[in-house]
């Protein structure tokens, strides 16, 4: 059997930063709180809370520190925060908070803000709050023309396309392209790509590894995004494909029907995780 590992599984930068901070926090406190999951990875989040991270839904729920996960707050967050006099371990990944910071300077300028991303994803909800009034939330092809409907009825006429960082990179080109087909041709639009390097990578290194096998294993999270997208381009490029969490996901019987394996994992996924199913791939 042939295993074939993508170079760019597991962790980013922005999660193991996040995990890095929380680890360090724990060393010095018994307890931590964390404003919703620090990462999309149940493995994870249960060997955080063994050690005394406490994870809350409300920052009304804190007192006095709360941790910020990887995927970013809304901005009443911050602003509750400063005047209950919480203090925030901000360990946002910096690719979201550069989002924060380019929607807020675009907003002010009299741009309209069209968001690309998972609507129900924490980065969605938290990077939304930052566009302002003037915005709206697409996640797939129905939403384009009530976004254009709202964007004509504002009277402005300049435009910032911007995505969730772990947004599809296929969808996101389709998308624009149909914007700019269907807006108003003197409209001056601006399309930045927020989508990160890694995420972009990994989309990319997943498709030509599924192309290659008889097999394709994506793990990661059941929750996260990106590892959801994985699993969809495993899948279109790869009849068996599967999503699992962990080794344990797995069996010798079902594997055995397999010559040539690949495998991937999300940027919350970490490398003991990956290690384990890659071990029991080879038994």
């Amino acid at each position: 059997m042939e295993i074939i590992v993508g170079k760019s599984s597991g962790f980013c930068f922005g999660v193991k930063n996040a995990i890095d901070g929380a680890e360090k926090e724990l060393k010095n406190n018994s307890t931590i709180y964390c404003l919703g999951e620090i990462i999309h990875n149940e493995e994870v989040i249960k060997d955080l809370e063994s050690k005394g991270l406490v994870i809350v839904d409300n920052i009304d729920d804190v007192k006095n520190s709360v941790i910020i996960r990887s995927h970013g707050v809304p901005k009443y967050v911050y602003d509750t925060a400063k005047e209950k006099n919480i203090q925030l371990l901000d360990f946002t990944c910096p690719f979201v908070l550069k989002i924060h910071e380019t929607a807020l300077k675009y907003s002010k300028n009299n741009y309209f803000i069209f968001l690309l991303g998972i609507k129900t994803h924490p980065e969605t909800i938290g990077s939304i709050s930052f566009c302002g009034s003037n915005s709206y939330l697409i996640e797939n092809f129905d939403d384009i023309s009530s976004a254009i409907d709202k964007f004509n009825s504002s009277n402005l006429n300049n435009l910032l396309v911007i995505s969730q960082t772990t947004f599809s990179v296929s969808l996101f080109e389709d998308i624009v392209n149909e914007i700019k087909n269907k807006i108003n041709k003197n409209v001056n639009i601006e399309v930045k790509n927020t989508i990160c390097n890694t995420t972009s990578i990994r989309q990319k290194e997943t498709e030509e590894i599924a192309k290659k096998v008889d097999l394709m294993i994506i793990i990661g999270g059941k929750h996260s995004s990106n590892t959801k997208k994985l699993y969809e381009i495993a899948n279109i490029n790869c009849t068996n494909s599967i999503l699992i969490q962990t080794k344990d996901d797995l069996s010798n019987e079902y594997l055995k029907h397999f010559n040539r394996i690949g495998i991937m994992a999300g940027a919350s996924t970490p490398q003991n995780i990956i290690e384990g199913v890659v071990d029991f791939c080879k038994i």
